[in-house]
């Protein structure tokens, strides 16, 4: 039996704004999260990628915790991001944060040592079997230079009980196909890429941890319950209207471009920590051109 998954639907994976000096805006972290509940965002993913979370240092990781709780007064589950490349380490730092006021953890690949596929099963069975709350793989070989295939991701649903989700950024359709017919009962796809946000969840996908959804949730969150619902005329064309703020978003790298796009929307700095650095000219002039261009979506 699955513990219960919270997270379907409209997921947001939180930027952590920073000031001029590099500090940590909580003013406008606040305002982003006030944004998303009162938008129709169904969770939010706080310490993810989206987060610049190697950037930040352990205080000021507890400090987003704190924050995003105090906004947030339980109002949306939270899922906290508490990956690494080790084991052990994982499994050490979830016995000793604090997770009060979470729902669940994202739980990224082992990146960098490359685990063969018998290792990442390994590491996510000790890691759920480690958690107190439900566990969300995510694949995103992009980022960690391993895939996680279909069939360890189905083993790992299949045996783990708290295993209740993965979030899929391989950008492999037919592989996430796989696991959408394969899945146990409980276990759900979340989409991981934007730009497929509305192929998944026609599929069968039963939720998107976004990031465009920081500058527009409640257009995001319609496109998704209603590519959820079938209601497929409806979510394309809200695809159609956010298509071409995705190139912009992403051919920077990720969060550079949502950073931009928050700063044009005069929401945040357009502040990162290196090793990442701002947009070029020509992506920001094509930010300000598409908000400019798309009022119905702010």
């Amino acid at each position: 039996m699955k513990k219960n998954n919270p997270f379907r639907g409209a997921g947001t994976a939180l930027v952590t704004p920073f000031l001029s000096d590099g500090s940590i805006d909580f003013k406008a972290l606040s305002a982003l999260v006030k944004s998303q509940i009162e938008g129709k965002t169904d969770f939010l993913c706080v310490l993810g990628t989206t987060a610049e979370t190697p950037c930040l240092s352990q205080d000021e990781q507890q400090a987003v915790m704190n924050c995003v709780r105090e906004v947030n007064q339980g109002r949306l589950p939270l899922l906290l991001g508490l990956g690494g490349n080790c084991t052990a380490n994982v499994c050490e730092r979830i016995q000793h944060t604090d997770l009060t006021g979470f729902d669940g953890i994202l739980v990224v690949a082992p990146y960098y040592n490359k685990p063969s596929q018998e290792g990442l099963y390994q590491h996510y069975r000790t890691v759920c079997e480690t958690s107190p709350l439900p566990v969300v793989i995510y694949n995103v070989p992009g980022r960690t230079g391993v895939n996680i295939e279909a069939a360890t991701t189905l083993r790992i649903a299949t045996d783990c009980p708290n295993a209740v989700a993965v979030k899929e950024a391989s950008g492999n359709v037919a592989q996430i196909e796989k696991i959408i017919l394969g899945a146990p009962e409980g276990f759900e796809v979340l989409c991981g890429d934007d730009g497929l946000a509305f192929t998944l969840c026609t599929l069968g996908a039963k939720g998107v941890i976004s990031v465009v959804s920081n500058a527009y949730p409640v257009a995001f969150a319609d496109l998704t319950h209603a590519a959820i619902a079938g209601e497929t005329e409806k979510a394309r064309e809200i695809h159609r209207q956010l298509h071409d703020c995705y190139p912009l978003l992403f051919c920077d790298g990720n969060p550079a471009g949502m950073k931009s796009l928050l700063h044009v929307l005069g929401r945040a700095e357009n502040v990162l920590r290196l090793p990442l650095v701002p947009v070029s000219a020509a992506t920001y002039a094509g930010l300000e051109k598409y908000v400019a261009t798309h009022p119905e979506l702010h």
